[in-house]
């Protein structure tokens, strides 16, 4: 069984498993904005717009400031940060077995090109 100690992570990648929620999140790494002037060029109506919005807030993606009526958002980019060094932990791990790989293979079968070889051609 598999043991998930970290549900700040899930929601991350929840949260960006959607690509409406990644459009947002790319306007918003433009600056900050009013909910009105994120939905602009969303098909979309303003309630489901902010039901990403909500999506992406509970994942700590974005910080919402109130002044008066209007609803600033702005981006809090630490989720990934997190969820980026997750992703390299696991690209390091798989670098070095498919590397391990390429030896093997190039011990056994010594006509085999290496990576460097394949690169050159």
């Amino acid at each position: 069984m598999v043991n998930y100690e970290n549900g700040a992570l899930d929601r991350t990648f929840a949260a960006l498993s959607d690509p409406t929620r990644r459009a947002i999140l790319a306007r918003l790494a433009t600056g900050e904005v009013s909910v009105g002037e994120l939905a602009e060029p969303f098909e979309m109506s303003l309630p489901a717009v902010s039901k990403h919005v909500k999506v992406l807030e509970e994942a700590g993606l974005l910080q919402r400031t109130r002044d008066g009526r209007v609803h600033r958002l702005s981006l809090d980019p630490a989720p990934m940060q997190e969820a980026s060094e997750w992703i390299d932990r696991y690209r390091a791990f798989w670098e070095g077995r498919l590397d391990a790989l390429a030896r093997y293979l190039k011990e056994t079968d010594p006509a085999l090109p290496t990576a460097k070889e394949r690169r050159d051609e």
